[in-house]
């Protein structure tokens, strides 16, 4: 489906459609779920902000104005909606100090590291590295990642400039990076 189409389902939502509503919300719903559950960590609560999503983009379809792609506008809606959840509810997330220190060859043996681990072990560690990050640092993770949105999109999603998003992506993967690499080292330690 193109931009196009969503744009006349919501043309055809405001006079009142409600199944022109509802095919956009089959449409993003995975999307917005997904984002809310990687942001959240919590299956329920990520439910109830993917419910909640739909309803203000419902109660504000008339402000849209199509000036960026609908997906990245519900995106900014559920980005938005996720910090609001994490504010009320004071989650602490625990945040590593960026480190100012990562070099390319420690990037690649890293990746000779990460080889070692098994698939599993793959993905929890690196599930893990990115729940140490900040939720900012882990939504443009994210979103670059396993989303391939692009920058473009991801500034407009966060409400940042093109040339800062640019910026906090290079800082959140070099910390990644740091975290990924201790983990590397303290698993081989243990072998």
């Amino acid at each position: 489906m193109t931009n196009q189409s969503d744009h006349t389902y919501i043309q055809q939502a405001l006079k009142g459609d409600t199944n022109a509503f509802s095919f956009l919300v089959r449409k993003y719903q995975d999307m917005v779920f997904s984002i809310a559950l990687k942001m959240l960590q919590n299956r329920e609560e990520a439910e109830d902000v993917a419910q909640e999503v739909f309803v203000k983009c419902y109660h504000s379809l008339g402000k849209y104005k199509g000036k960026a792609k609908f997906g990245s506008w519900l995106y900014r809606i559920t980005y938005n909606a996720c910090l609001d959840n994490i504010k009320s509810y004071s989650r602490n997330f625990n945040t590593t100090e960026l480190i100012e220190h990562v070099h390319e060859g420690e990037v690649g043996m890293l990746e000779n590291g990460i080889d070692v681990l098994e698939q599993k072990e793959r993905n929890a560690t690196i599930q893990n590295a990115i729940k140490q990050l900040s939720s900012d640092e882990q939504v443009i993770i994210l979103l670059y990642y396993f989303e391939e949105l692009p920058l473009k999109d991801i500034a407009e999603i966060v409400d940042v400039s093109l040339d800062n998003i640019k910026i906090k992506l290079f800082r959140s993967r070099k910390k990644l990076f740091k975290l990924l690499k201790n983990e590397v080292e303290s698993l081989k330690r243990t072998v």
